[in-house]
């Protein structure tokens, strides 16, 4: 792999380590397995690879492509060097140009603003009028999803940070909107402001707002921000399972795991380490040892004892899952709800009925890059003896 430096990134609102020189081995790995995830006719990568052994593994979902495309250049915005033939400006340019053509949904929009922030990049007009459209329309932020006023609130704090002045007055409001509809008294947010739903919420529904609050607190000095975070990366901490795997359905009113599966492999590797790198920075008790802890469920340390980081790739696998519901959602629906409605919590099934989700998607590289791009600071992780003999691999290729 030829690689070249990115110069002109912004840095990281929350890198707080020294910046490497040089990619680490788990960068590189993450790197390789985006090669195998790109478009080049579309110039964006794929919603899925398949690893199934078909004879076409990538299927393309234009929105979600474009989604995901963003959150990968995110995470390039931490790499310090660049795979050779990859124009970071004109893939952003080319992508978040689509979101105002094609049904995105509004978190899209809060990754745009984030990764321009981030990379240095200006956001194209419409895209930036589209975007105030959707933050000056108040009343409609009552159908927000998590993930949507998450990125939001992310996204125009990271415009403000990289010096942006006009997003500034859409902080405050969207942050006072989060702490009045999504923050439950046992330290997770819920997953939408009203409705019978909003209490079941995911992991990724507590990884998106608790950034958001940090982001926010960090910006502003905001105590309460940075206080609603911790105690849900706390909360988290404590749900933890016994091999480090992070739950994926919670109740947010009495801070029970509903259901452990599926276990996502991203969350291991890539989204619970971007929390809980703030959690270290903000002195949550255990987040240092968490994240490992959750890494290592990927090495192996997992119910099934196998690794989910496909070596000769660069890929992972996406999730462990119960056998019977591959494809099927419904049981897992109601077996939540009738824990919600018994009061009781879930936990681990035996490993004879819990199988593999045989795919990998592009975003979830991202995030390794993300998390990584800029820590040298666990090298048990990052130069873990998996990517070691990887990358040796690639170099004598």
């Amino acid at each position: 792999m030829t690689i070249n430096t990115l110069a002109d990134a912004a840095p990281p609102a929350a890198a707080n380590r020294n910046e490497p020189v040089r990619n680490s081995p788990l960068v590189n790995f993450a790197l390789r397995g985006l090669e195998h995830c790109w478009l080049p006719e579309h110039g964006r990568w794929s919603h899925i690879y398949h690893l199934d052994g078909r004879a076409s593994p990538n299927e393309s979902l234009p929105h979600s492509d474009v989604f995901y495309t963003l959150n990968v250049l995110l995470g390039m915005s931490r790499v310090a060097e660049i795979p050779e033939g990859l124009d970071l400006r004109e893939i952003f340019d080319r992508n978040a140009r689509e979101l105002t053509r094609l049904p995105v949904r509004k978190y899209a929009f809060g990754m745009a603003l984030w990764a321009s922030a981030e990379l240095g990049f200006a956001i194209p007009d419409d895209v930036a009028r589209a975007v105030r459209a959707i933050l000056e329309d108040s009343d409609a932020w009552r159908d927000f999803h998590a993930q949507d006023l998450g990125m939001l609130l992310t996204g125009v704090v990271a415009q403000t940070r990289a010096g942006r002045d006009e997003w500034r007055p859409y902080a405050q409001p969207l942050f006072r909107f989060l702490q009045d509809r999504y923050h439950g008294g046992a330290g997770l947010f819920f997953d939408t402001p009203y409705g019978l739903r909003r209490r079941f919420a995911s992991f990724a529904t507590q990884i998106y707002l608790a950034i958001a609050c940090y982001q926010y607190g960090d910006l502003t000095g905001d105590v309460p921000a940075i206080a609603m975070a911790s105690a849900c990366a706390g909360k988290l901490i404590a749900l933890q399972g016994p091999q480090g795997e992070w739950p994926w359905f919670f109740d947010a009113a009495s801070g029970r795991v509903l259901d452990f599966y599926e276990v996502y492999s991203v969350h291991q590797y890539g989204m619970a380490p971007a929390l809980l790198e703030w959690g270290e920075r903000y002195g949550v008790p255990g987040a240092r040892e968490a994240l490992i802890r959750g890494f290592q469920w990927v090495f192996g340390r997992n119910q099934l004892g196998r690794s989910m980081l496909l070596r000769e790739s660069g890929l992972s696998i996406r999730s462990q899952i119960r056998k019977d519901e591959l494809q099927n959602k419904t049981p897992r629906m109601l077996r939540a709800v009738g824990n919600m409605l018994l009061g009781r919590s879930s936990g681990l099934i035996d490993s004879a009925g819990v199988g593999l989700r045989l795919e990998c998607r592009s975003y979830e590289l991202g995030w390794i890059l993300w998390s990584f791009g800029r820590r040298n600071d666990l090298p048990q992780l990052t130069d873990h003896g998996l990517f070691q003999s990887a990358q040796a691999q690639t170099s004598a290729a």
